[in-house]
């Protein structure tokens, strides 16, 4: 248990908060796998040339990168002060959320399942030094 008083406690949680611009949708109707092949051409990339691969990639999963990247951008400039012209994508990761299960019928009255996976993306900005 931690030592202190609950007010220190918090102040020293909230002195460890990252500070970058970041945005995150949960629950996304996309596989972690597919949402990756989309995040790994656009980590480490500044932000203008990645919202030109997302907006040109043909798969399902970068229109909603794309949506998310431009929240990140609108959140540097409003809420940190940020330049758009110096950020880039530091981090850009794709976590496993709940899988929703259904039964498809088949031959001879069996049934498979169908699982339809979720997926929680998360992109965080940096400025440029």
């Amino acid at each position: 248990m931690a030592k202190g008083h609950r007010s220190q406690i918090k102040r020293e949680r909230n002195a460890q908060k990252d500070t970058r611009p970041s945005a995150k949708l949960s629950y996304a109707r996309v596989s972690v796998q597919k949402a990756c092949f989309v995040l790994d051409a656009i980590r480490g990339k500044d932000v203008q040339t990645a919202l030109g691969i997302v907006t040109y990639n043909p798969r399902y999963a970068s229109s909603l990168i794309e949506k998310l990247l431009k929240s990140a951008i609108a959140n540097a400039e409003n809420n940190n002060g940020m330049s758009a012209e110096n950020l880039y994508v530091e981090e850009c990761y794709a976590n496993k959320g709940p899988t929703m299960k259904r039964v498809k019928p088949r031959a001879q009255g069996r049934a498979y399942r169908i699982e339809k996976r979720m997926s929680h993306i998360t992109v965080v900005l940096n400025e440029k030094k």
